[in-house]
């Protein structure tokens, strides 16, 4: 067998776990600029194709329609006109979560997945109330009383995933953590 008289070594670069984690915020992000380019897309149909109808389309009967409405306030219709309390509350949301997206040490696939819901569901509620003044929903479930639309949708999502993170995998990693509990030694002897 022949054997050069020198070689360089080859090293094939792989990725570690702390390489592929880094990258991880930014396909949050990228996930969450394809919700919201989905959740404005949806918007723009609504008010090119449904607002002019002005009354509700069935979808599935008994069940789903969509109708359009115009939301000057929050969830369920509170806070109705008051943009300038909503809009600074939600880009300082928005900001935290970015800031805790790349700061956070204890991520899980839930926690990424709400960071990705919240931020894409609170800026596309936003941008409609910078753009028109109210936040544009449509979809109405027929048991549901309230009107919202695929922002609001992302928001529930993901406030479930940040709840199931809290309660499943925080506390978890926080047990690992904390030293086990040593039960205080109980004196037997009895008083006189």
């Amino acid at each position: 067998m022949f054997r050069a008289p020198f070689s360089f070594p080859v090293r094939e670069k792989k990725e570690t776990i702390l390489e592929k984690k880094r990258s991880y915020p930014f396909l949050v992000l990228l996930a969450a600029a394809l919700l919201l380019a989905a959740d404005q897309v949806l918007k723009v149909l609504v008010l090119r194709q449904l607002k002019p109808l002005g009354s509700p389309v069935t979808a599935i009967p008994g069940l789903l329609e969509f109708t359009y409405v115009e939301n000057r306030g929050v969830a369920f219709g509170l806070l109705q006109n008051q943009i300038w309390f909503v809009g600074p509350i939600t880009l300082a949301l928005v900001v935290v979560i970015s800031v805790l997206l790349f700061r956070y040490q204890g991520h899980s696939f839930f926690s990424y997945a709400a960071s990705a819901l919240l931020l894409s569901g609170g800026v596309g509620n936003l941008v409609d109330r910078l753009l028109y003044g109210y936040v544009v929903d449509y979809i109405h479930v027929l048991f549901f009383p309230y009107v919202f639309n695929f922002a609001d949708c992302c928001i529930t999502v993901g406030a479930v995933c940040f709840v199931v993170h809290y309660l499943f995998w925080a506390e978890h990693r926080e047990r690992k953590k904390r030293p086990p509990l040593q039960h205080a030694e109980t004196d037997t002897r009895e008083e006189p």
